[in-house]
This record gives structure tokens, C-alpha cells and sequence, in this order.
């Protein structure tokens, strides 16, 4: 399998669809980046958070977005944050840091702040796999290839307790608020690019979508054969 030496892939959709599992799979697959959106309005979060800011001052947390040195790695084999040389890959899974991120990526200086970053990232990658909640519609209008990746509210909440071995129904009722937050706020809300192709993940399994991703990218001839 070949991939054209500039392809940018899409994905977006809410919290548990599977995104960041299949975006990984995918980049693997594509030899391509991986770039976690989300996880950067997390380790922002985790700062804000270190710095006892209160998340209803946004001009403060936009002071601490813009002073904090966030790196990232791209690699889908080991992706990995750090905050001011801190790493925080695995405090940013946290539940404060997931209680308190809407908050915070709804600020309108740090989502500017950290799509520039993405542009960035993007335009210095080759092929890349992007994953989010404004990727298609904002962060990279122009990707080869935009998927909306989703699944029942069931199916997510059970996917997301299962990974943190908490209880699906206290686990169905954050997602429902986290849903809500991002798809409602005035800045770049969670919503299907008009040009997406909406895949439902509930009955498929990780293999199955990430080959219908390839097939769909071949008929657009970013993959050959």
C-alpha cells in the first residue's frame, strides 16, 4: 500500500466512538503522523489546573495556554504530551483534568491558540491522521479525507467504562454532559462537516472501520493500489 506524499486524514466525533484507537490504527497503517487534538486542550487543562486558576477567568487561563511549553509527539506507536517538561500522558486521562477540559477548550483564545498549533503540525507533516471534535470543519477544512466516527450512547459508555473500569450508567450521564458542553459552545462546537462520511462504530469492530477508512482513501486515490 502506497499513500501520496501529502494526505491529510480527518476524524471527529464524540467522546468513546473509538477515535483515538482507530486514528492510531489508521496513521500505523498509512505510515503516516497521528496528531490527538483533544489531548492538547487536556494537557492545557492540566496546567490550568496546576495553576489554580479559576475555570470561570478566561483571560487567565488563556495566560497560562499561552506560557505553558506544550510538546508533542506525532508518533502513533507512542504519542506523547509534556507540560513544561513535565510529562503528562497519563494525568491528562485523569478525572480532573476530564471534568474540567470543556471548560477550558471552550475559551475562545485557546482554541485559536491551539488550532494554530495543529495548522502547524499538519502543514510540517507528510501524511498525518488527525483526530478531534473540529477537525473537518475548522482545524483542517481542506483534509483528503473527513470522517465522522460515532456509535450508540450505549455502546460508548460501555467502551469508556471498560476502559476505566467505572460504572456505565455514571459513565453514560458524563458523556451525555460532555457531549452536550462541546456540541452547544459558541466557539467551533462539535457538529458532521458537511462533506464527512459518517461512519457508526457500534456494530463494527477496530479492524473493520479502519479498513473501510483505507478503502474509502483509495477511492479517492490517496492509497494505491
Amino acid at each position: 500500500m502506497t499513500v501520496v506524499a501529502r494526505c491529510v486524514v480527518a476524524v471527529d466525533g464524540p467522546s468513546g466512538s473509538g477515535k483515538s484507537t482507530v486514528s492510531r490504527r489508521l496513521a500505523a497503517a498509512l505510515g503516516a503522523a497521528y496528531l490527538d487534538t483533544g489531548a492538547m486542550y487536556r494537557a492545557i487543562t492540566w496546567a490550568v489546573l496546576r495553576s489554580g486558576v479559576d475555570l470561570g477567568d478566561p483571560a487567565t487561563i488563556a495566560k497560562v495556554a499561552g506560557e505553558v511549553d506544550l510538546r508533542i509527539g506525532t508518533d502513533p506507536a507512542h504519542p506523547h504530551f509534556s507540560a513544561d517538561g513535565e510529562d503528562v500522558d497519563a494525568a491528562i486521562r485523569g478525572p480532573e483534568v476530564t471534568s474540567a477540559v470543556s471548560a477550558v477548550a471552550a475559551v475562545p483564545a485557546v482554541r485559536e491558540l491551539l488550532v494554530n498549533r495543529q495548522r502547524d503540525i499538519i502543514a510540517a507533516a507528510g501524511a498525518i491522521v488527525v483526530e478531534g471534535r473540529d477537525i473537518g470543519q475548522v482545524v483542517a477544512p481542506d483534509a483528503d479525507l473527513k470522517v465522522y466516527l460515532t456509535a450508540s450512547a450505549l455502546e460508548r459508555a460501555r467502551r469508556r467504562s471498560s476502559e476505566h473500569d467505572t460504572d456505565v450508567q455514571a459513565t453514560a450521564e458524563a458523556l451525555a454532559r460532555r457531549d452536550h458542553l462541546d456540541s452547544t459552545r459558541k466557539i467551533d462546537p462539535l457538529q458532521i462537516a458537511p462533506d464527512a462520511v459518517v461512519l457508526d462504530s457500534t456494530e463494527l469492530g477496530i479492524d473493520e472501520v479502519v479498513s473501510t477508512m483505507i478503502e474509502l482513501l483509495r477511492a479517492k486515490g490517496v492509497v494505491t493500489p
